[in-house]
């Protein structure tokens, strides 16, 4: 029986308070609620198109600003995510998704390589949607991408309606994570040829 790919972290700090649980071999079943509706939605968006089970509570200063939380749980996630693929034997590695929302289209390219980088060409016309600032969809996947050790790239083909984009946004990554973390069969150790990621 292949050994359990799951990760839990627990962030307290004195800015928020934070309790996420991942299980990479799931279903894409969720329960979360971050206090910020849309994030909240995103983040059933990603656990549903990566098929990642997905339990997220999180309260934060969101009188003061909806960042605080947003980045916090992009670490929380990061972590798990991290914990829950252990040495990354049989990863694919590599992920890609290209995602449309109607008129918007956006692709995600990313290796789990161990080495933390983002480019995130993602330009939006709201400062908000709801209670979440718009320029915190950045600041959430370099929470995930420094955590996680993930190279990610996420790139906006078109697009208009904010809303869409970031739907194509966080789907693109739950499809293209669900790649890279797919186990082959043939690789048993790590799928690089320095041995180790």
């Amino acid at each position: 029986m292949a050994e359990e790919r799951t990760g839990e972290i627990l962030r307290k700090t004195a800015e928020t308070e934070i309790q996420l649980q991942l299980a990479l071999d799931g279903s894409g079943q969720h329960q979360i609620d971050t206090e910020i509706p849309f994030f909240s939605h995103m983040l059933t968006l990603f656990s549903v198109h990566s098929l990642c089970d997905l339990k997220v509570v999180a309260k934060g200063d969101i009188a003061v600003d909806d960042h605080h939380t947003v980045e916090d749980v992009g670490i929380c996630l990061g972590q798990a995510l991290k914990m829950a693929l252990k040495e990354k034997k049989g990863i694919t590695r590599y992920g890609e998704a290209t995602v449309p929302m109607d008129e918007a289209l956006v692709r995600v390219v990313l290796d789990l390589s161990g080495r933390s980088y983002l480019v995130y060409n993602v330009e939006l016309n709201r400062e908000r949607i709801g209670n979440f600032a718009t320029e915190n969809g950045k600041e959430f996947f370099q929470a995930v991408a420094n955590n996680a050790g993930m190279n990610l790239h996420i790139d906006l083909i078109r697009g208009k309606n904010d809303h869409h984009i970031l739907e194509a946004v966080f789907k693109a990554f739950g499809r293209a994570l669900k790649k890279a973390i797919t186990i082959e069969p043939r690789i048993e150790g790590v799928w690089s040829s320095k041995k180790i990621l």
